[in-house]
């Protein structure tokens, strides 16, 4: 059994089964999962071990046992199968989560810190529960998926995780407002909706998590060590830009389909029969970034650059709207 391994195992939670669970329980974890607070008073300065300590017990103690373990798929009608086999997200969400496990895994692995290692190999286990709820849904619904490549240990575990938290804080902001538009149009049925919301909040932990080990990181880093770090994080985000925004990407060559990296960005056609301005869907996703952080304690760090990105993007759409309606004939 490797490091790495053993570690997921010494942390690995206790899984509740349908038998044990009861509505009154189901609903006392939903609530503890999205409410939290560190007990000690006053400020929490970046990089202290109280900041780490409220980081690490906030994503220990929010752990939610009962959901998203145990899922009852709702059956659906056709019209609501269709809409939902059709997403072309399913091959890639199912990988997703698979290298996000091993990556934070990996990297869980690599740290002294006893705190941290166990916070990120709780993530690491949770990533791998996401995969397995993922792969029970298509299963379900008959969702055919393309076979799966063989998840590869990182070489280097730092860049790796930097590479899946910065994704996941992308990912999971315009998720956020994705999961509330379909919430809204009623494209899905509420059952399915529901079913989903738990995984949700639970991405919300995820980049919580992230963005307090990124600055405390950051701030025990020597200084003679922060311009290369600095230089690590800044071509992780080119990576990711490349990587979305669509830089000679063209077509999928294996399928002929186009690359759904970018579904996160460009999904709200496929989760509502309303079309829905860009403008509007970054409204709503930051409504909902607002309102998924805020049961946590508020000294602990929220990722900051795609909700800043998305304001100046309403920002200069709003002044664009203004000076076309004030020069309109």
């Amino acid at each position: 059994m490797t490091a790495m391994t053993a570690d997921m195992t010494q942390i690995e939670p206790v899984r509740a089964e349908p038998a044990q669970i009861g509505p009154a329980q189901i609903e006392a974890a939903d609530h503890a999962a999205r409410h939290w607070q560190f007990p000690m008073p006053g400020p929490l300065r970046v990089g202290t071990d109280e900041h780490k300590q409220a980081a690490c017990r906030m994503f220990h103690e929010t752990f939610n046992p009962y959901k998203p373990s145990v899922i009852d798929w709702p059956k659906l009608d056709p019209a609501a199968l269709e809409r939902l086999t059709s997403l072309p997200i399913w091959d890639i969400a199912v990988q997703t989560e698979g290298k996000a496990r091993l990556r934070m895994a990996s990297y869980a692995a690599s740290l002294r810190d006893q705190e941290w290692r166990d916070a990120l190999a709780l993530n690491a286990w949770e990533e791998g529960r996401h995969k397995e709820v993922l792969s029970n849904l298509v299963q379900a619904y008959g969702i055919v998926l393309a076979p799966e490549p063989n998840y590869v240990e990182p070489r280097d575990a730092e860049w790796a995780y930097l590479v899946t938290g910065f994704s996941e804080c992308i990912d999971s902001f315009f998720a956020f407002g994705l999961f509330e538009v379909a919430k809204r149009s009623g494209y899905f049925p509420p059952e399915l909706v529901d079913t989903f919301e738990p995984v949700i909040q639970e991405e919300a932990r995820h980049i919580l998590l992230f963005a307090n080990w990124l600055a405390w990181h950051r701030r025990r880093l020597p200084l003679w060590r922060r311009p290369w770090f600095e230089a690590r994080v800044a071509a992780v985000w080119v990576f990711l830009a490349w990587e979305r925004i669509g830089i000679a990407r063209g077509m999928d060559a294996a399928n002929g389909k186009p690359a759904d990296n970018n579904f996160t960005l460009t999904g709200s056609k496929a989760v509502s029969d309303v079309d829905i301005s860009p403008g509007l869907l970054m409204a709503v996703c930051l409504e909902e970034n607002d309102r998924r952080f805020a049961g946590y304690d508020s000294r602990l760090l929220r990722p900051t650059t795609t909700p800043a990105i998305a304001r100046l993007f309403c920002w200069f759409t709003r002044k664009r709207h203004a000076n076309t309606v004030e020069g309109a004939p």
